[in-house]
């Protein structure tokens, strides 16, 4: 039975067992999926030692997705691109990285919520590991503007830099954002698992905008409530994302991509 696990820190609270189990289930799969609690300072010795062990592929979270990228013996050219993984295939060599986010990404934005990501006015919150994954597969659907916003300029101005090929990306700290306003507000900071949200201006939502955000549950609701209360017109948390890039993940593993809808709908039945 090959085995697969997702490492980060906190993970107890990941839904990626459930998913996997339930991708398997669907596709007659016999695998093992396990969630592994791994610090920032373990996380070399956790790669080697899986690997040794022979697991299948590993997927990578908070906050592991830009150190892991290092430890790979090979990227793909979308994780090259991010600097960042979140999937890893074994192989003999060593483990090869690959970034699943941004594909999930435009898969729930597009696919289940049904949003024309071509010509919106878009606005990234944070420049971590999160954004580096989805800046690629945004700008590659058309959006009007892409705008980065952190709460120092220094890593904004980083990517911009960094994807100045793929397309335009305007920098900023979140403050300087007073007086923009977007269509779609994204938010890639880790400040809901803090229950906290970033010190943004009033005003950021155009009318009919969609705040989404890349966490779900607990930690998606303090941006999302903030959002509500300053005049988005609909938000999402990222729970579709979650098993649109697992779906990803296992095709990558397995050579087949599972369904999602049936899995997104046990997933919100609780």
């Amino acid at each position: 039975m090959d085995r697969y696990a997702v490492l980060g820190q906190p993970i107890a609270h990941s839904l990626s067992p459930r998913i996997h189990a339930l991708f398997a289930q669907a596709t007659g799969a016999r695998l093992d999926y396990t969630a592994i609690e791994v610090a920032p300072a373990a996380l070399a010795e956790t790669l080697h030692r899986l690997h040794a062990a022979g697991y299948a592929g590993l997927n990578l979270t908070l906050p592991h997705k830009i150190d892991a990228a290092a430890l790979c013996a090979a990227l793909s050219q979308r994780a090259h691109r991010a600097g960042a993984v979140n999937t890893l295939i074994r192989t003999d060599a060593g483990w090869h990285g690959d970034n699943t986010d941004g594909l999930g990404l435009v898969c729930d934005l597009s696919g289940n919520l049904g949003l024309k990501l071509a010509g919106l006015r878009t606005l990234i919150l944070g420049a971590g590991g999160a954004a580096r994954g989805i800046l690629a597969p945004l700008l590659a659907q058309g959006v009007a503007e892409l705008v980065l916003s952190g709460r120092t300029p220094w890593q904004p101005e980083e990517l911009a830099k960094a994807f100045a090929a793929l397309g335009p990306i305007r920098p900023c700290t979140h403050l300087a954002l007073k007086g923009d306003s977007f269509d779609l507000v994204i938010n890639a900071t880790s400040a809901g698992h803090a229950g906290q949200v970033p010190q943004l201006p009033p005003g950021l939502f155009a009318a009919g905008a969609v705040a989404y955000d890349l966490g779900y549950g607990k930690a998606a609701r303090p941006f999302l409530e903030w959002a509500r209360t300053h005049g988005a017109a609909r938000t999402a948390d990222g729970l579709g994302l979650l098993v649109e890039q697992a779906a990803e993940a296992f095709l990558r593993w397995r050579g087949v991509r599972p369904q999602t809808a049936a899995v997104l709908a046990s997933l919100r039945a609780g």
